[in-house]
């Protein structure tokens, strides 16, 4: 009995038929996919400005609450070198097609949208958006209630992506959030816990003289710097570096500093007092082990300058 002749021809026609097949399949999914990744990545987007802005409970809110929280906010363009806003046209001006949808972290790969920092990054970012989209909240009297503020800088491992909140005297800091990053579960990852972040909300931003007067201490408490957070010195110095740059002259200082102006306020007449806060304080009666754990020891880390990356990942 002779053995069936092997039809090579007929092996690759069937191959091929299949691997186009599936090939068809990966991409009809993957485009029929895609309005619900960009739905689900704008959600979480928004959540986490609410987050920053103290207006989100995760125990509690649902999808539909973020939705209608987040019509609160107005979504306005920023010119970081100059503080002002940009209307429609001036949009149209610098290549900005639609205020929802720009992208500041794009933007830094545009370089008709961005500024080569190059060696004055404390933030390890390599260019800054020219424009940046920040979310206002007014009040029932028209005037800013709250700022949220896209924030990013280089951490341990790769680019933190986060927003800060000021309150409406754009001095005190009302919450600050985390929702990109790289750093190590359990040590830089803590950035994220609620315990850690809460210890920024109501210190201020800005000393009487309109410096930057707040940042992440590695090396003792400080007043309106908060604590670094233990075994994660490098994190916490990235942290530090980013909202310095970012409430810096380069960053959103010009724009706070106009809306300030705008609103009759002054760094003196803030409405909130500086104070210090204290992670272990915001322990509820932690067991002495615990305690030891929150107070963040200075680890011999703390003198050592976070590692210059750069670069957007």
């Amino acid at each position: 009995m002779s053995k069936p002749k092997s039809n090579n021809k007929k092996t690759i026609s069937v191959a091929l038929t299949l691997c186009l097949v599936c090939s068809v399949l990966v991409s009809a999914a993957a485009v029929g996919l895609k309005p619900s990744q960009v739905e689900n990545a704008r959600l979480d987007r928004n959540k986490n400005i609410l987050v920053a802005a103290g207006m989100f409970d995760s125990a509690s809110d649902t999808n539909e609450d973020v939705a209608e929280r987040f019509k609160d906010f107005d979504i306005k363009i920023v010119n970081l070198n100059k503080g002002n806003y940009l209307d429609d046209e001036a949009l149209k001006a610098v290549g900005i097609a639609d205020r929802n949808t720009y992208d500041i972290s794009q933007a830094t790969k545009n370089q008709a949208l961005s500024d080569d920092l190059g060696s004055n990054d404390p933030a390890s970012i390599g260019r800054k958006p020219k424009y940046a989209k920040v979310y206002v909240k007014n009040d029932d009297a028209g005037k800013p209630e709250m700022v949220v503020l896209p924030i990013q800088g280089y951490g341990l491992w790769g680019t933190i992506y986060g927003f800060l909140t000021l309150e409406g005297d754009m001095n005190t800091i009302k919450g600050i959030s985390f929702y990109e990053h790289k750093e190590t579960p359990g040590l830089g990852a803590r950035i994220e816990e609620p315990k850690w972040r809460a210890m920024w909300t109501g210190i201020h931003s800005y000393d009487e003289s309109g410096e930057v007067a707040t940042g992440v201490s590695t090396s003792g408490s400080k007043e309106n710097w908060v604590d670094g957070i233990s075994g994660a010195t490098l994190t916490s110095r990235g942290v530090s570096n980013m909202i310095q740059f970012w409430l810096g002259e380069q960053g959103y200082k010009p724009y706070l500093d106009q809306v300030r102006e705008e609103t009759g306020q002054t760094i003196d007449n803030t409405n909130a007092r500086a104070k210090p806060v204290s992670y272990k304080k915001l322990g509820q009666n932690p067991t002495p082990h615990l305690a030891q754990q929150q107070t963040h020891p200075v680890t011999e880390l703390a003198s050592i300058a976070p590692v210059v990356h750069g670069k957007e990942a």
